[in-house]
């Protein structure tokens, strides 16, 4: 996902930056994987007014990621790379063999046409693979980690992410965050 940085012709345009979308393949999202999300409309858990003057407008399209990647062992082809209007990184649409289709957090090098596996051994160390942080070598940049073994991805999810990967000990995995903390993960 590049940035495009603009020449300064005037002060205002000085230090002006925007994200491309030359990298999207489709503009349509499947419509078995989006939800409406519900309005709250400025009230609070109780149902009262917190916030004055909210509500109304469009009804905002959720895309349903799979954070937990647990189909093992089923091979995927990367179909898409779409557009999410609700998160700052882009989305690629898997389609697995045996035939469902599911919305992945697209990592910075995945390309339509690749092929990713989810495995719970040491598979094959490219771009969009996914396996549990034990057989993953030490020195590796990993993303979309959980935190909880099978609660699903929750560091580094937002564009551009990733962790590094120090080492295992004792059934721990050390990794540096980006903020240089060394946080110690299941």
């Amino acid at each position: 996902m590049p940035v495009k940085v603009y020449k300064p012709t005037t002060s205002a345009r000085r230090h002006t930056s925007v994200l491309t979308s030359y990298d999207i393949t489709t503009s349509k999202p499947q419509k078995r994987l989006i939800v409406s999300s519900k309005n709250m409309a400025g009230r609070n858990n109780q149902g009262k007014i917190t916030v004055r003057h909210h509500g109304g407008g469009a009804r905002k399209k959720v895309r349903i990621i799979d954070y937990k990647r647990d189909k093992f062992d089923i091979p995927a082809v990367v179909a898409s790379i779409e557009y999410d209007p609700n998160r700052n990184s882009r989305i690629a649409l898997l389609n697995y063999a045996d035939g469902e289709k599911r919305y992945i957090v697209a990592s910075v090098d995945l390309k339509v046409g690749e092929k990713l596996l989810s495995s719970q051994k040491l598979i094959e160390l490219k771009v969009g693979n996914t396996m549990p942080l034990e057989v993953v070598p030490p020195g590796m940049f990993v993303y979309n980690v959980e935190i909880t073994p099978g609660k699903g991805g929750q560091l580094a999810r937002s564009a551009g992410n990733s962790i590094y990967l120090m080492g295992i000990d004792n059934g721990y995995a050390q990794l540096k965050m980006p903020s240089s903390e060394v946080r110690l993960v299941s």
